[in-house]
């Protein structure tokens, strides 16, 4: 066993003093005061740390083929960055090849994700419509433990839906008890600005912000929400990046619509001056979609946060090497889209967030794990500091600090795009399944220790009460 003696513990809700027991099957035995420890027991020094729970990412990409590459991360490496960090689970994303069918293709994430050392679960995405699309969402539902589906209203010719194809997918989420969830940018949009800049003679990694500008994401968020309106289906959209978005999920939410949105911590932090360097791969690690936002955009995504109209953060992490970057040398729609950030997003939320005075620890803790866990239907256990949850924790220090380097990352990735920042609030131990894996600078991450999270179906009428909670 595993007593936590002397720390405050942070739930969503509230903080208060106790002492958490962690049995030997990975769960929470006891969370109270002063508590004797067992026999035999290890007993971990709290005191002066926060007691949170561990960190739940719901947006990753590991080693994800994309744009002629695969990302440098895998399963194992960028799960055990995640926990160095003070991330505990992940929900990754199943992307099918072209024509396989989306329960082959879920079987091969399966496969590569046997490596993790934490815990995962997986979205689902849908790239096509047929027969066999509509059966296999119930076969995963039912059977494999998927509640969510992924669709891309980006990347024209390769993973964009049409709005067709979105709504039946919708209609068919609907009917098992899943979520759908969107990346909104107007393909067809971006697509036709690609080009223009293209020929133009614009090839740089500046001319990315200028292809995906804020309109094309705020008009795929309503399309998005509009859509999801006539189907009646529960709506999360990935990467809020822009003002426009934001203000569209907070006025469905106003009508009382089923809508949640996600920020990334990079979108917090970065302006789209970083495109303007003249060390060309310098710039080039930053392209990701959708890419950063004049600074203004980023007042709207701590409004929405603080508010409560956006709900998790996550990082969108997909690792590429300076030389997978360099394959858009000559054409910045070949950089391939994807930044790290895993083991940095707690930390990066934290202190722009929490010292900045913008959100309170409270929040912090909804936002990087407890909104996650209720929105994706596995808060029975994971997000909370109660008995019978799972004992995935983070032991906080809110004031120690740490300045990022690639030099000193656990990502496996040469760069780091928070490169000489220094930042207050550090994880000091993350504990995943009762076992302490990260140790104030000692990683102890396992190949294969992380576990197979399915995640059930949500019940009519359920909803209401999940919109209420989150709110």
């Amino acid at each position: 066993m595993l007593l936590i003696k002397g720390g405050t513990v942070v739930t969503s809700e509230r903080r208060f003093r106790a002492d958490v027991l962690c049995d030997d099957g990975g769960k929470i035995a006891a969370v109270q005061a002063d508590m004797e420890a067992p026999t035999g027991s290890t007993i971990v020094d709290a005191d002066g740390l926060l007691v949170m729970p561990g960190g739940i990412d719901p947006h990753t990409h590991m080693e994800m083929p994309f744009m002629g590459t695969t990302a440098s991360d895998d399963f194992y490496t960028g799960t055990a960055a995640g926990l160095a960090g003070g991330t505990t689970s992940i929900i990754d994303f199943v992307i099918p090849e072209h024509g396989q069918s989306l329960h082959d293709a879920w079987k091969t994430w399966r496969s590569k994700a046997e490596k993790a050392s934490a815990d995962y679960g997986f979205h689902v995405a849908v790239t096509h419509w047929d027969d066999q699309v509509h059966q296999d969402m119930e076969t995963l539902v039912r059977d494999c433990g998927v509640n969510s589906f992924k669709h891309f209203m980006a990347y024209k010719n390769a993973l964009m839906v049409d709005d067709e194809t979105f709504l039946n997918s919708m209609r068919r989420a609907g009917e098992l008890g899943a979520l759908c969830t969107v990346h909104a940018e107007n393909g067809d949009a971006v697509s036709f600005l690609q080009e223009t800049l293209l020929k133009a003679g614009n090839t740089g990694p500046a001319a990315h912000p200028l292809s995906r500008p804020p309109s094309v994401e705020g008009e795929a968020a309503q399309r998005a929400i509009t859509l999801a309106t006539v189907s009646n289906t529960p709506l999360y959209i990935v990467h809020v990046s822009t003002r426009e978005a934001t203000e569209a999920i907070a006025n469905a939410r106003l009508r009382g619509l089923q809508v949640y949105g996600e920020v990334l911590p990079q979108h917090l932090v970065f302006d789209e001056s970083v495109y303007q360097s003249s060390d060309w791969l310098k710039a080039s690690r930053y392209v990701m979609s959708p890419p950063f936002r004049e600074k203004s955009h980023q007042q709207a995504l701590w409004g929405g946060l603080s508010s409560g109209q956006l709900h998790t953060t996550a990082t969108d992490h997909c690792c590429f090497c300076r030389s997978q970057k360099e394959m858009g040398l000559t054409n910045f729609t070949r950089i391939p889209n994807g930044v790290p950030g895993i083991e940095d997003r707690m930390s990066i939320l934290w202190h722009h967030g929490v010292v900045g005075g913008k959100i309170t620890p409270e929040q912090f803790v909804a936002l990087t794990s407890t909104n996650t866990a209720r929105i994706f239907n596995i808060h029975s256990r994971k997000g909370m500091i109660v008995e019978g949850a799972d004992a995935d924790i983070v032991l906080w220090d809110p004031s120690a600090s740490r300045t990022i380097s690639a030099a000193t990352h656990h990502q496996n990735v040469d760069y780091n795009i928070y490169e000489g920042m220094t930042v207050t609030g550090v994880a000091k131990k993350t504990i995943s399944q009762s076992r302490i894996l990260w140790d104030d600078g000692t990683l102890r991450a396992e190949r294969g220790q992380g576990r197979y999270v399915e995640r059930a179906p949500f019940k009519k009428k359920t909803s209401d009460s999940l919109t209420e909670a989150v709110s």
